[in-house]
């Protein structure tokens, strides 16, 4: 007994021992929202510090998070203008302490003597200029591509929620069955509005780096989002929202969001744009030293930030943390209020990685409505290990990976996996959308909006439209109605049909359309990746040399033209193609086409034969075809029509090669083509952006004009980025050519600095295009009788060769009027003999643009 009596003791005093150095070494965590006793408004940079020891300040949101292993059991809280607080806590535990700061008398009523003179910024011998040059040098070391092996795991939240939705709306009679969504707001994030959540998708990542050879690595364990239904491209959705609130890398030169570049605080040219003033020294609850430095512009209507960041001064020059927004006079549509609050936490190196990133921004049609829409990105990161490195086989693949059923995970694994916990009122965003989509009132809504936005109205396994097309006009058919439609997936995901009738009352003509498409990987041939056959035959006129992007041929918008628009073409097209795309945005296309076509309204298909001039009543020919494109990092909306991309910084290549094989279902010719196209939207900071295309083609053998290459020309009085604005209908050809085209968008830089246009928030536009080519003899008809002759009207002809002259074309622009309007003043430089062509014209266009 004794023996044991002196085990147990032994044992309850190393128990003892045990729990006090467990308590000596649990973590005393404080956090919580501060906020000023009276207007309730959130306080920002408020000092929360253990008496006697670190602390931290509030973020924009007014919410702070303090941590010590320390004995310390009282938090100091301190603000200009405002009276101290003092707080006891509780030592080892996890608490939440909000609390509301009063004024200080003292300092309300303090009478301040001041001028209205400031004084001049300078950035020589500035100690905060020399401060922020430090940390600019300073960046390539604070970066995770400083180190051979990086992993951490990441957690990604979105959030899109409506903000301050009225009353009457809320409890509109019409809207009653609708209430369970109104009644899960959340009050508490925004101070003094409330928030509606319509949106939430949540993903969970395993991150790789290798420095050398580099690769990136992702694997996907999760990913959780809202489903609209079959009306909605709910991959787009996700797409279109993370293009505007991106990744956020402050160690970047530029910053993107909202489609744009924001230039950096620390950016290499950043003192060039912004002023920088020290405004105190803390110390952090790990006993380093901060420089808190604010940033604001030099010019408040550029895309750049104002804020604080806390600066380390342990010769590293980090940012520690940062919290930054944006002016309220910034160029930019719709947003009324955008903030970025960062975090970093000190690696065992020394250096410091981003801990969590949070982007909210709020958008209404006006910045004085009292409605609108509030986002929020949130990014955390946990499990950073550097240096350790990962076998081979770990980079091997696609850079992106997602685990099987990744989008079908259980709740308890989120539970399990998230980084945070969601607020209650999260939690039921996702049963809401679900119940939401099943309710066919919902559903009817979303057919009408559909209708109306893409002119598609769906009446079960069939969708009739699109509506723009269903009537038209032109000099060669008249007034011209069509009906058509296609199949949907609730027919069947493997077989689709599509087809259109149409009349022309003034040649009395019948036209038609019809294919029929295979899927070949069991999905829809509107989703990526596509991977189906087509068949199709169409009946049909066209313009030669016209090209049109996510439109129609048969828009009613498209019928009023300016000029002589007598150029028409009657086309029996059959095509059979074979489409293949990969999740690496690399795709390719097979296709077969025999083409007869006959001429209409002022187009006359005549040649020589002995000698003697002749009537062609039609040419005919078979080709077949091979196309690559690769689009990397691609993103898109898919409509119902087209795909809507969603432009990034990388090149978009596309290599097309065509061959017409004489003999082949009458085939009357032999001739080979190649077209290469190279696209890219090249950032220039605070010089704005330009959209650049290059392009080329060559013919090989001979062919009549009308298989040439037709450039892209417009005689609508819209401007279209991809056409010559002020060429005509089929006015040049050519066998060989290389184009290029800038479109450059200032995005106010001159603008900005005008006083008087600074408010219209206006942008200048500045662009050329030039194309350079010709046709070689043996493709020319005035020298080699055998061909079809160029057309005439009137004695005159009006197709023609550049005569290895280029053409050029130039316009200066003025962006978004009213938000959503661009004017461009076209000049057309040079061939300003030919007949009937403009030299001057003002073409607008519509864009919706942040």
């Amino acid at each position: 007994m004794k023996i044991k009596s002196g085990v147990v003791k032994w044992g309850l005093l190393a128990l003892f021992i045990l729990a006090g150095f467990v308590q000596s070494m649990a973590q005393t965590v404080v956090k919580g929202k501060i906020v000023d006793a009276f207007s309730k408004d959130p306080l920002q940079y408020v000092s929360v510090v253990f008496k006697g020891g670190r602390g931290t300040v509030t973020d924009s949101l007014g919410q702070y998070t303090l941590r010590s292993s320390g004995n310390i059991s009282v938090i100091l809280v301190s603000y200009v203008g405002y009276k101290t607080i003092q707080r006891e806590i509780v030592v080892g535990k996890e608490q939440t302490i909000d609390l509301e700061l009063e004024t200080d008398p003292k300092a309300v009523y303090n009478v301040t003597v001041s001028t209205n003179k400031r004084a001049k910024y300078r950035n020589k011998n500035n100690p905060a200029v020399d401060l922020i040059r430090r940390v600019i040098d300073n960046k390539p070391l604070n970066r995770p591509e400083k180190y051979d092996y990086v992993e951490y795991d990441q957690y990604e939240k979105l959030e899109v929620s409506l903000s301050s939705v009225p009353e009457k709306l809320a409890n509109n009679r019409m809207l009653r069955k609708y209430q369970f969504l109104f009644e899960n707001v959340d009050s508490t994030k925004l101070q003094g509005k409330t928030l509606l959540p319509v949106y939430l998708e949540e993903k969970l990542a395993q991150k790789y780096y290798r420095k050398n050879p580099e690769k990136t690595k992702t694997i996907v364990r999760g990913e959780k989002r809202v489903n609209y239904g079959e009306y909605i491209d709910n991959d787009g959705v996700s797409s279109y929202l993370n293009r505007l609130i991106m990744d956020i890398d402050i160690y970047d030169n530029n910053i993107p969001l909202f489609t744009y570049q924001f230039l950096s605080p620390i950016a290499d040219l950043a003192p060039t744009f912004y002023m920088y003033y020290i405004r105190d020294t803390i110390t952090d609850e790990t006993g380093n030293k901060l420089i808190k430095m604010y940033f604001t512009p030099r010019n408040t209507n550029d895309l750049l930030f104002r804020g604080n960041m806390y600066i380390t001064l342990d010769g590293n020059y980090a940012v520690q943390k940062l919290d930054m927004f944006l002016s309220r006079n910034v160029n930019l549509n719709f947003v009324r209020e955008l903030r970025v609050d960062l975090d970093f936490e000190k690696n065992p190196d020394g250096r410091y990685h981003l801990s969590k990133s949070n982007v909210m921004a709020e958008a209404a049609v006006t910045k004085g409505s009292s409605g609108g829409f509030f986002g929020e990105r949130t990014v955390s990161f946990k499990n950073y290990k550097i240096n350790e490195a990962k076998p081979d086989s770990v980079y091997d693949g696609p850079a992106t990976v997602k685990l099987e059923k990744v989008d079908k995970l259980p709740d308890t694994f989120w539970q399990q996996n998230r980084h945070d916990t969601l607020t209650a009122t999260e939690s039921k965003v996702y049963s809401n959308i679900d119940s939401l989509e099943k309710m066919p009132s919902f559903r009817r809504t979303l057919a009408f909006a559909t209708f109306l936005l893409a002119g598609y109205t769906s009446f079960g396994p069939f969708e009739m439209g699109p509506a723009a097309a269903f009537y038209g006009f032109n000099p060669v058919e008249g007034f011209k109605l069509r009906l058509g439609g296609r199949t949907t997936p609730k027919l069947s995901k493997r077989i689709y049909f599509e087809t259109y009738g149409a009349y022309g009352f003034k040649d009395e003509r019948w036209k038609y359309f019809l294919s029929t498409t295979y899927s070949l990987n069991n999905k829809s041939i509107y989703t990526f990746p596509l991977k189906f056959i087509r068949a199709s035959y169409q009946h049909d006129t066209k313009i030669p040399g016209q090209e049109l992007q996510f439109v129609q041929e048969d828009n009613f918008f498209l019928s009023f033209k300016r000029g002589l628009n007598d150029k028409w073409i009657y086309n029996d097209i059959f095509k059979l193609e074979y489409v293949h795309e990969f999740q690496n945005r690399l795709s390719y296309t097979l296709g077969f086409r025999n083409w007869r076509h006959t001429p209409a309204g002022s187009i006359v298909y005549n040649k020589f034969n002995n000698g003697v001039l002749q009537n062609v009543a039609s040419i005919n020919t078979s080709e077949i075809s091979a196309q690559v494109r690769w689009a990397p990092k691609e993103q898109f909306y898919q409509g119902k029509v087209y795909r809507i991309p969603i432009i990034n910084k990388y090149p978009i290549f596309t290599l097309r090669y065509t061959a017409g094989v004489k003999g082949l279902f009458n085939s009357e010719y032999n001739y080979q083509n190649i077209n290469l196209r190279v696209e890219k939207r090249v950032f220039m900071s605070q010089l704005g952006y330009s959209d650049m295309v290059l392009e080329g083609g060559y013919t090989f053998g001979s062919a009549p004009y009308p298989l040439l290459t037709i450039h892209r020309a417009n005689q609508t009085y819209a401007y279209q980025l991809n056409s010559y604005n002020l060429m005509n209908f089929q006015e040049f050809v050519s066998d060989q050519f290389a184009a290029l085209s800038i479109d450059h968008h200032f995005n106010g830089l001159i603008f900005n600095r005008i006083p008087l246009l600074r408010k219209l928030k206006l942008r200048e536009l500045l662009t050329m295009k030039v194309i350079y080519g010709g046709i070689r003899d043996e493709n020319n008809p005035d020298k080699n009788p055998d061909l079809i002759k160029f057309p005439e009207l009137n004695g005159q002809t009006t197709t023609f060769s550049l005569n290895r002259k280029p053409y050029i074309e130039g316009s200066v622009g003025v962006g978004n009027i009213f938000k959503i309007f661009r004017v461009d003043l076209v000049r057309r430089f040079n061939y300003k003999e030919n007949p009937n062509i403009s030299t001057w014209g003002v073409r607008a266009r519509f864009k919706f643009d942040f």
